[in-house]
């Protein structure tokens, strides 16, 4: 990808998206092709630590025991030592600490006990404390040099649909921080796919609440908006047509009704023969 290219891009980004009274964020969005995301070889769901932060405030909580607490609360927004667990068997309790923070950092010796007690809450969430990313702790880990790298590292992962969505920014970002943080995604991405850049249908950059600009197009677009749309449309219209049809139906069905004599009608008609023709015969 060319680094002109996707500047050009971010320009037009930022030209047509309307200030708000909130920080947005710069957004990635890669669409991918040729892929079955039904094989795990297919899937994306890796960790990229980047060269410049995404401009959102990270947190970082450290799961330890005794000796490596007073580093951890040096460098983490909270620490819990193992003594401190039981309180976190309460699912509520559990729920929301897993919910409270960004990344979730471990003590290698007490792990077992850690997906024990926190693993269903974590798990899901792709927040357990992962060797890959050095979130797994033994007593020479320097916690404040983890601690600054995982505030620049972000989750890259298709889940139910062949899109990876991620955060590279905000809109105050530098182009030249925002263009890096995008290359090294794209290169970590490209690399974990089959055939490369070959499935690789589009990458696209904007903001909370502007349109979406594909890189290197000159026009805003938003797929999604627009399948949702035209699914809407196309359903309203099979309603639409289905109740026309139902009504035909109902219509034709009062007609056919209205064109048959009523049981009761035919009843009353043939009591009103009989008398009739026996005056006949008395008469004669």
């Amino acid at each position: 990808m060319d680094k002109s290219i996707i500047a050009a891009t971010l320009k037009k980004v930022r030209d047509n998206s309307p200030k708000r009274n909130f920080k947005q964020s710069l957004d990635l969005v890669m669409n991918l092709k040729g892929i079955d995301l039904k094989k795990p070889e297919h899937q994306v769901n890796i960790f990229v630590t980047l060269q410049y932060g995404t401009g959102k405030d990270v947190s970082v909580c450290a799961l330890v025991e005794s000796d490596l607490a007073s580093k951890a609360r040096e460098a983490c927004n909270e620490t819990i030592t193992i003594d401190q667990f039981e309180r976190f068997k309460s699912k509520a309790e559990a729920k929301k600490l897993a919910n409270k923070y960004d990344f979730f950092i471990a003590q290698s010796s007490i792990m077992p006990k850690v997906a024990m007690v926190f693993g269903r809450y974590l798990g899901p969430k792709g927040k357990m404390p992962n060797p890959k990313i050095g979130s797994v702790l033994t007593p020479a880990s320097n916690i404040k040099q983890l601690c600054d790298q995982l505030k620049r590292t972000v989750l890259l992962v298709t889940k139910n649909e062949p899109t990876i969505k991620c955060r590279i920014g905000n809109e105050d970002t530098k182009d030249e921080e925002a263009i890096d943080n995008i290359m090294t995604i794209y290169n970590n991405v490209m690399q974990k796919l089959p055939n490369d850049k070959q499935n690789i249908k589009s990458v696209m950059l904007k903001l909370t609440m502007g349109p979406s600009f594909a890189i290197g197009s000159e026009e805003a677009t938003d797929k999604t908006e627009s399948k949702v749309k035209t699914k809407v449309k196309a359903y309203k219209a099979k309603a639409e047509a289905k109740g026309k049809e139902i009504l035909k139906e109902e219509k034709a069905a009062v007609a056919e009704e209205s064109k048959s004599p009523k049981p009761e009608a035919e009843s009353t008609a043939s009591k009103a023969k009989k008398p009739k023709s026996k005056a006949k015969k008395e008469s004669k």
